[in-house]
C-alpha cells in the first residue's frame, strides 16, 4: 500500500475529532462525495473505538489513494481489553455494512487491524 499520510497518536477520547477532520481532507483529496466522507469518517473513528475497546493505547492511521481510497487502522501498545463486548458487535456490524473489502486481523480474541476502501 503506498501511503499517502500516515500518521501514530495516542488512543484519547480528545483526538478523535482531529482524526475525524483530518480524515475529511483526505477523502476530500480522494474525490470522495459527501455521503462516501461522511461515511469513511464514521468508520475510522468506530474503528478506533473497536481498538480501544480491544485494549491499545494507540494506534496508526494510514491512507492510501490505490483503487479509490484505502484506509488501514493497526493498534499499537496493546494492553487488557475492555469488558465492553457488545459494543465492537454493533462496530463492526457497521463497518461490515458500510465498506468496501472490509479486514480485520485479530491475535487470539482481540482486534488489531482493521483496513477497508471506499470509492473506485
Amino acid at each position: 500500500m503506498e501511503e499517502i499520510m500516515s500518521v501514530t497518536f495516542p488512543l484519547e477520547s480528545g483526538l478523535l475529532t482531529t482524526v475525524r477532520l483530518t480524515t475529511g481532507g483526505v477523502c476530500s483529496l480522494a474525490g470522495l462525495d459527501l455521503d462516501d466522507s461522511e461515511d469513511c469518517k464514521l468508520c475510522v473513528t468506530e474503528s478506533l473505538l473497536v481498538l480501544l475497546r480491544n485494549g491499545f493505547s494507540r494506534a496508526r492511521l494510514a491512507f492510501s489513494l490505490q483503487g479509490g481510497l484505502s484506509v488501514q487502522i493497526c493498534g499499537e501498545s496493546a494492553g487488557a481489553p475492555s469488558a465492553e463486548e457488545g459494543q465492537d458487535e454493533l462496530s463492526l456490524a457497521l463497518l461490515g455494512a458500510l465498506v468496501k473489502d472490509l479486514v480485520m486481523e485479530r491475535e487470539g480474541d482481540v482486534v488489531c487491524k482493521i483496513a477497508f476502501r471506499f470509492g473506485a
